[in-house]
């Protein structure tokens, strides 16, 4: 473990104002979305704007990711507004704290996922599996903002959400109904070149609020109201023994997806920028940042892909971009209060939808008919548990069902490879003269030649290939091209060897390597072969086989050189 793997980053001043105005951009597209995730969260929008000042500034500080702008995201959102309203619901005094209890627990769990080097583990997820899980997510936060967005109060699942649809359509305000419109508007349809220069959630949040305080009267719409500001206040943790453990498993969802959403991220800004950033380095400065907004109230948060562009576009290369991001934003926080109040709640829900569309992946989506299909499925079984199950259980299944669709995709692999050699007919890897003992021997000599590293996923298969295969005599499993065994494919060996000696069949083990023999030798498998059946050698053992058979092989080589010299 490297002693400086706590070091704070270099702010050097050689991209000074380029980092300064990416900054500035960031937070300029920051500011409406925490607001956004503070509200859909439950925790309320300041919650957001702490989350987005302390995770930005910390995990810039302390991170691993150059040009990266971390705060809440909607997948951590999501997970939050969970949190946030079972321990409120358990506990309508100290709830709160015990959530932001666990979004501090979370921050920790990411911290020793860095400091064991994690990182590149968290990046093995297979892609259907983490386009499933994102592209449910999106449909999580789309479904629980329908109803802000036509006036009523969000639901805090996204079940109870659709079981409220029959009444939110049957009586949409339209007032909210007009604002919601002008949202959407705003962010699906404003043409590049103005986004580029006005981010379009923050034009939406603007124009929103301003036609609802000017054109509306009030009351019309639900609005933020008196929120706080200022520096955020300490919130001491709470805990129940009671609630431990699943204080434990919340904050290890939390710390698995937020080490996920900003590993992706990394791996997006690396990309833009042609740079390369150290993932443990980053786990461990998003674990500080998650740790320090619990104990102040804020969010958790992640790297976040579309601010992250959005600096990167403006320049901002360094961490700098990302401490300047958050500062602004405690500039914003320390004396908004009286504007931020009149925020229209559908605004924010407008915001947010666009929010899930971008997070649903489109791309992988257009593939769909091209694609594997067992990948398509595999994406389309989490996207479901994502969204009518929980998230755990998701991410859970599609990396159980993404590695028996891999092991088994090995396994046939293997099987491929191995080769039953008994006649002149079959392919082989023999040399001349092996392969003349086993024509001399007419079926009575069988080389199973095996290779690859040997898993559990074939070893079944492999013994009883094996099993269907008669009218030999010696058998010699052929090791030479083994590089690995697991404990169930050396037991498959030993079926072999026990299977073909029950027989009376003469058995031959050659080729084993160290590692492999070591192995097989630690688990008494070699001590079953017959004394002096085992060489090094592959042709070694079919030479014995063919002694103890008594087989004229070197008349047939001789003869077969003789016709080779005269052809020549």
């Amino acid at each position: 473990m490297s002693s400086g793997i706590f070091r704070i980053n270099r702010l050097g001043l050689d991209n000074l104002r380029n980092d300064f105005y990416g900054g500035l951009t960031a937070a300029v597209v920051a500011l409406p979305l925490a607001m956004a995730f503070g509200v859909a969260s439950g925790a309320g929008p300041m919650a957001g704007m702490y989350g987005a000042i302390l995770i930005g500034f910390f995990a810039a500080l302390l991170g691993g990711t150059p040009s990266q702008i971390s705060g809440p995201t909607g997948p951590m959102t999501v997970v939050m507004a969970g949190i946030f309203a079972y321990y409120t619901s358990l506990d309508p005094v100290s709830g709160a704290a015990i959530a932001f209890t666990v979004v501090a627990m979370g921050g920790v769990f990411q911290v020793l996922f860095g400091v064991f080097r994690l990182g590149h583990y968290i990046r093995l997820v297979p892609h259907p599996v983490i386009s499933g899980f994102m592209s449910g997510i999106g449909v999580i936060i789309i479904l629980l903002q329908i109803g802000p967005l036509l006036g009523h109060p969000s639901e805090g699942n996204p079940m109870g959400a659709v079981r409220e649809f029959g009444e939110v359509f049957a009586n949409i305000n339209p007032h909210a109904l007009g604002l919601g419109v002008l949202t959407l508007a705003i962010v699906y349809l404003l043409p590049a070149r103005i986004n580029r220069t006005i981010p379009a959630p923050l034009l939406a949040l603007v124009c929103g609020t301003l036609v609802s305080t000017m054109l509306y009267k009030e009351g019309s719409v639900s609005v933020l109201g008196n929120i706080p500001t200022g520096f955020p206040s300490l919130v001491l943790p709470a805990m129940s023994l009671n609630l431990l453990a699943g204080m434990v498993k919340s904050a290890l969802i939390l710390a698995l997806l937020g080490s996920i959403d900003s590993l992706l991220t990394s791996l997006v800004a690396d990309s833009a920028t042609r740079s390369h950033h150290d993932s443990n380095r980053e786990l461990i400065g998003q674990g500080i940042g998650n740790t320090i907004a619990g104990l102040f109230g804020g969010l958790p948060g992640a790297g976040a892909t579309m601010r992250t562009i959005v600096n990167v576009r403006a320049g901002g290369r360094t961490h700098l971009s990302g401490a300047i991001h958050a500062v602004a934003l405690l500039s914003v926080v320390m004396g908004a209060g009286s504007i931020v109040r009149h925020i229209p709640h559908v605004v924010l829900a407008g915001i947010l939808i666009k929010v899930g569309t971008d997070i649903i992946d489109w791309g992988y989506l257009k593939r769909s008919k091209v694609a594997p299909k067992t990948g398509v499925a595999l994406m389309v079984v989490v996207m479901l548990i994502t969204v009518f199950v929980d998230l755990i259980t998701s991410v859970a299944v599609g990396m159980v069902a993404a590695s028996l669709i891999l092991v088994n995709r090995m396994a046939k692999l293997q099987m491929k490879s191995i080769k039953a050699i008994s006649d002149i007919s079959d392919e082989s890897p023999l040399c001349e003269e092996a392969m003349a003992i086993v024509r001399a021997a007419k079926g009575r000599i069988l080389v199973y030649h095996l290779s690859g590293p040997l898993s559990f996923g074939a070893a079944k298969d492999m013994a009883r290939r094996l099993s269907i295969i008669a009218g030999y005599e010696a058998l010699v499993l052929d090791l030479s091209d083994v590089t690995t065994v697991d404990t169930t494919s050396a037991m498959a060996i030993e079926d072999m060897i026990l299977g073909a000696q029950a027989t009376g069949r003469h058995v031959f083990l050659s080729g084993a390597h160290t590692g492999v023999r070591a192995l097989l030798d630690r688990m008494g498998i070699l001590g079953m072969l017959r004394k002096g059946h085992e060489f090094p050698e592959r042709l070694q053992a079919i030479q014995e086989a063919a002694s103890i058979l008594d087989i004229p092989w070197k008349e047939r080589l001789h003869k077969n050189n003789s016709q080779a010299r005269k052809h020549l």
